[in-house]
């Protein structure tokens, strides 16, 4: 029996009373305790872009480069930056950002890719058993999102803020999609299938911006804050 199927044949098996009190309920304490860790250290960071991405790109990646250099102009705009404190895109963002503003990384404990990187600055990298409380953090203390290209996590996050704005359950902010080539496909189907079969409204489409350049996604945040005058979140 390999490792997937134990875990399948362990969710679907009957608990006893010792394990649901002894696992279950204790681990509300976990989460609680990664939520007030969370809250701590990230209550003083000031107004933050993060910046989303593929951990599997090279440095030598086009997208990479790039996601340094956005990171780079954010903090010269006054803004820190947050990523998953993992390699590929997430490494950039904090290179790009260590030594010119705060780099900050929210790391989670995966069975594979995920380690902290070297740019994020000591005492912001936080560390994560749990998927939804890290989220948290993220639209909490992010002013912007700047989404290159990744896999399903990157969706993930992406689709968590689409989700939360669009709902009214949070402000809106700006979200910035990196590489129109890259999205073309998603951008095609939110138009062809969801807005076509009424699952979507047009102005959602408006929730976010799809950019090619550094200069457009640095340049879109800052137009939002410009035209909304809004103060940050602290």
């Amino acid at each position: 029996m390999t490792d997937d199927d134990k875990k399948l044949h362990d969710s679907l098996r009957q608990k006893t009373w010792d394990e649901t009190i002894t696992k279950d309920s204790w681990m509300v304490f976990r989460v609680m305790s990664e939520f007030v860790d969370g809250y701590e250290k990230m209550a003083k960071i000031g107004p933050c872009v993060s910046i989303f991405g593929s951990a599997r790109l090279p440095e030598d990646h086009y997208y990479y480069k790039m996601a340094s250099d956005i990171a780079k102009k954010i903090t010269e705009i006054g803004f820190g930056v947050i990523t998953g404190g993992g390699p590929g895109i997430m490494e950039a963002g904090n290179r790009g950002a260590h030594g010119n503003g705060k780099s900050i990384g929210l790391n989670i404990e995966l069975p594979f890719e995920q380690h902290f990187n070297p740019y994020v600055d000591k005492g912001y990298n936080i560390n994560f058993d749990y998927f939804f409380v890290r989220k948290v953090m993220f639209v909490k203390y992010s002013q912007g999102f700047v989404v290159m290209p990744g896999g399903f996590g990157t969706l993930d996050e992406l689709s968590e803020a689409l989700t939360l704005i669009q709902t009214n359950k949070i402000g809106k902010f700006p979200i910035v999609l990196v590489g129109s080539e890259f999205w073309s496909g998603l951008l095609d189907w939110f138009k062809g299938t969801l807005l076509k079969e009424g699952l979507i409204a047009e102005k959602d489409l408006e929730l976010f911006r799809v950019v090619d350049t550094a200069e457009d996604a640095v340049e879109h945040i800052k137009a939002f804050y410009d035209k909304y005058s809004v103060s940050v979140n602290f």
